[in-house]
């Protein structure tokens, strides 16, 4: 890391420094990583959530809620059925780089460094347990 590089950034507002720590906050449930997880690559239904969570669609719906007050998640409504995505590319990323971070805790060589058709599987290998 270039230590020049840091110099000349300015510290974080107070308001700024609340948002960030209420994205955090919002990251530190497992059931809420789950449903972000299940959301980077493709918008769903809170049962199609569900499902994929392992958990009671009421559940998975209040913890819809309190991300989508944080503004990690957004909603599309067709018909009867809400679908839900990430918010935008910076949350998405987010959650990729977290997910990204924690596989360099496990053995061996991360998946997402064996290349894209790795990384690629990993919803599908989510979905099948």
């Amino acid at each position: 890391m270039n230590a020049d590089s840091q110099e000349g950034r300015s510290p974080l507002a107070e308001d700024q420094v609340g948002l960030v720590v209420e994205v955090f906050r919002m990251l530190a449930d497992a059931t809420r990583v789950q449903v972000l997880w299940a959301l980077v690559d493709r918008e769903l239904s809170v049962n199609d959530l569900a499902g994929h969570v392992g958990k009671p669609a009421p559940s998975v719906s209040q913890h819809l809620a309190k991300l989508r007050m944080a503004r990690l998640v957004g909603t599309r409504r067709s018909g009867t059925t809400i679908y839900y995505s990430l918010e935008n590319e910076h949350v998405r990323q987010l959650v990729v780089d977290a997910v990204h971070n924690a596989e360099h805790a496990g053995p061996g060589v991360p998946p997402h460094h064996r290349g894209e058709a790795a990384v690629r599987e990993l919803p599908a290998q989510r979905a099948a347990q």
